[in-house]
C-alpha cells in the first residue's frame, strides 16, 4: 500500500473535502489522475481544494452539499449517472464529533443531526451511489470510521454510536458486494491525527506531536486502485495493519 496507482479516467466523490482528511484524500486522488467530485458545505473550501487540485494539475467537480440534504444525495446519484454513467471511487469521510457530553446531556438536535451526517447520509450515499459503483469496472469504497466505536468511553457515546453504527452498515454492504460485483469496500481508521475535529476533542493536546492528513492520504488512495481486490477489510492507520472487520488489538 505504498505505491500510488494510476487513477487516470476514474471518478472519485469524496464527502468532507473541504478540510482535513478529507481534503488531503481529494488532493491526493486528483494527483493520482482521478477526477474528483468534491462534496463540502462550504463553497470557499471547495474552491481552495480546488485551486490546489488545479496546481497539482488535476480536476475537479464542485458540490456544495449539505449531507443532511438527503434528496440532494438522490439527485447527486441522478446526476453522476448522467454525466459518467458510472462511479470508480466513494470516500465516505465527512463526520461530525457531536460534542463530549454525558448522555443525558446531549441536546436531540444534536444528536438527530450527528447521527444523520456520520450514519444516515453514508447510507444514502450507498443507496445513490451502489449502482454507479457496480457500473464501473473496478468499484472501491472507502469509509472512516474511528477506535471511538468499540471503545465507548465515558462522554464519547453520540460519536462511538454513530460510528459503531456506520461499521455495521459497512460490513453488511462489504457481504452484499462480495460476490459477483466489482465492488469492493474497506473501512479505515486514522487514529490521532491533527485535525480541526480533534482539536475540538482535545483541546489541550499538542497536535504538533501527530501524524497528518496528509500522511494518511495515500493509504486511503491505494484502497481506491483498481489494483486493489481484497473486500471486506479493516485498515488501522496508527499500526499500519490491514485486518478482518473487527475492532484493532
Amino acid at each position: 500500500m505504498t505505491t500510488p496507482p494510476s487513477l487516470t479516467g476514474r471518478i472519485a466523490v469524496v464527502t468532507g473535502a473541504t478540510r482535513g482528511i478529507g481534503y488531503a484524500t481529494a488532493l491526493a486522488l486528483a494527483s493520482a489522475g482521478a477526477h474528483v467530485v468534491a462534496i463540502g458545505r462550504t463553497q470557499g473550501g471547495l474552491e481552495d481544494l480546488d485551486d490546489d487540485i488545479r496546481k497539482a494539475g488535476g480536476s475537479a467537480t464542485l458540490v456544495p452539499l449539505d449531507l443532511t440534504d438527503f434528496g440532494a444525495i438522490d439527485r447527486l446519484g441522478a446526476a453522476l449517472h448522467e454525466r459518467h454513467g458510472k462511479l470508480d471511487i466513494l470516500v465516505g469521510n465527512a463526520g461530525l464529533l457531536g460534542g463530549i457530553s454525558p448522555l443525558g446531556h446531549i441536546e436531540p438536535k444534536d444528536w438527530d443531526k450527528t447521527l444523520a451526517v456520520n450514519l444516515t447520509a453514508n447510507w444514502r450515499l450507498i443507496r445513490s451511489l451502489d449502482p454507479l459503483l457496480r457500473a464501473s469496472d473496478a468499484g472501491r469504497a472507502v469509509f472512516l470510521t474511528s477506535g471511538a466505536s468499540h471503545k465507548a468511553r465515558a462522554y464519547w457515546g453520540l460519536y462511538a454510536a454513530t460510528k459503531a453504527g456506520l461499521e455495521a452498515l459497512v460490513r453488511a454492504y462489504a457481504a452484499e458486494t462480495m460476490n459477483h460485483t466489482p465492488v469492493r469496500v474497506t473501512l479505515v481508521n486514522p487514529g490521532p491525527l491533527a485535525t480541526a475535529m480533534r482539536k475540538k476533542a482535545m483541546p489541550g493536546e499538542d497536535q504538533s506531536t501527530l501524524k497528518t492528513p496528509a500522511d494518511i492520504a495515500p493509504k486511503i488512495v491505494a484502497l481506491c486502485g483498481p489494483d486493489w481486490t481484497e473486500t471486506g477489510r479493516f485498515y488501522d492507520f496508527p499500526s499500519d495493519r490491514m485486518m478482518d472487520f473487527r475492532a484493532p488489538d
